[in-house]
């Protein structure tokens, strides 16, 4: 489990408020990521230690949003009600349809992300997250994705999520995928329970990259051989702090990004079977040759 107290003394607080709120989500959910500890496949030796490969979630590696279909699970347990789960679907489409972040994704998201578990035990939350899982995202893994990741560690090399869900959500994805961790949203807790606030931000956008670095810092990675997927021109910071970026599933915005500059673009969207995807070339030149928000403003009921 993932302890993510900061809260140490007014001091430290103060420090935390003061730093730019994206390098402390960054920082803090690579920290969550490496407290997890590595928990890919035993079968499948990591001889690459090197190179990585980073995977968006929400329509790279799983059809729709992550957290939405966590919400629609929790609504169900009268988490919170209908219409709560209406107006986040609504600012969601909003988001996706934008495909930038709005007023109310980084500044109402980011003071109410979360505030519906305050009070409430991490461990409760991740058993939900066990179960919601089974019920409403296994069915929704890209097949296409999958493979690319299975590529990676069949290479030697560990693979992450990166993503604006919570960590604890994230981690449990990842797991069920046989990926080596994930980098998530970080949610404050003390004792063991949440607070309701946010370390730092939303891994989003700028975040994620700075996730991704303190990351390659921590395990020694060399970004330079690393791979990121993504479908959103708002990853395009973390997929340029690889030395191989790949669109996936991409909206006209990243659509344009890569081509303009020769990043590979695959999409599963078109029904294209797995089987027919190139390896990027860091897998196969570095790897060969070596070896996933918005926030959910929901209240708590």
């Amino acid at each position: 489990m993932v302890d993510a107290d900061t809260r140490s003394g007014d001091g430290a607080e103060a420090d935390v408020r003061e730093r730019d709120p994206a390098v402390v989500a960054g920082e803090a959910s690579a920290a969550a990521a490496v407290a997890a500890g590595d928990s890919g496949p035993a079968d499948v030796p990591q001889t690459d230690l090197t190179a990585a490969a980073f995977f968006d979630v929400d329509n790279t590696m799983m059809i729709g949003a992550s957290i939405f279909h966590f919400a629609r699970g929790l609504a169900a347990r009268k988490f919170f009600t209908t219409a709560d789960l209406a107006g986040f679907a609504w600012q969601q489409l909003k988001f996706r349809i934008g495909g930038r972040e709005t007023t109310y994704s980084t500044t109402t998201g980011r003071d109410t992300a979360l505030s519906f578990v305050a009070g409430r035990p991490v461990a409760e939350i991740t058993e939900l997250g066990e179960e919601i899982y089974d019920e409403l995202m296994a069915e929704r893994i890209w097949a296409g994705t999958r493979a690319l990741a299975q590529m990676h560690l069949d290479a030697g090399q560990r693979v992450w999520l990166v993503t604006a869900t919570p960590v604890e959500l994230a981690l449990i994805i990842a797991r069920r995928l046989g990926l080596t961790g994930a980098l998530g949203t970080v949610a404050e807790n003390v004792d063991g329970h949440y607070t309701g606030r946010l370390v730092g931000e939303i891994l989003h956008g700028p975040a994620k990259a700075h996730a991704v670095r303190a990351l390659a810092v921590a395990e020694g990675l060399d970004l330079r051989r690393c791979t990121a997927y993504s479908d959103s021109v708002n990853d395009v910071p973390m997929l340029s702090a690889v030395g191989t970026a790949v669109a996936v599933n991409p909206d006209s915005e990243l659509r344009d990004v890569a081509k303009d500059r020769g990043w590979q673009i695959r999409d599963f969207r078109t029904g294209r079977r797995a089987a027919r995807i190139g390896v990027p070339s860091v897998l196969g030149a570095g790897a060969l040759a070596g070896a996933v928000a918005a926030g959910l403003a929901a209240r708590r009921r």
